[in-house]
């Protein structure tokens, strides 16, 4: 099953953004892996600081689960700084509707 969904970015926060990913913390790469993700790919637009995520996963429900990792929610409180985020620190996203595919 593959995932769309698109995020926001705080302007000028690129290059930290880019920074902190390519420094994925082990433990957030593992828990990634155990709930089922795999082939994650983010894109910023730069005109808009919108970014898309896609991810392949293995199953939704196990999915799910990830979000209340205690490794995730300290990603998203060390995220929070840079993005839009929600209450709980969680980042505000909205799911994509594939309208095409090719392969």
């Amino acid at each position: 099953m593959i995932k769309a969904f698109q995020m926001k970015l705080f302007p000028g926060m690129e290059e930290e953004y880019t920074r902190r990913h390519n420094e994925l913390w082990p433990e957030m790469r593992e828990m990634i892996h155990a709930h089922g993700g795999h082939n994650y790919s983010i894109y910023l637009d730069r005109e808009t600081n919108v970014l898309y995520g896609y991810i392949e996963i293995e199953d939704e429900a196990l999915w799910a689960k990830s979000a209340d990792t205690p490794i995730n929610r300290k990603w998203w409180d060390y995220m929070a700084d840079i993005m839009k985020v929600n209450p709980d620190n969680s980042p505000v996203s909205v799911d994509l509707v594939k309208v095409f595919h090719l392969d």
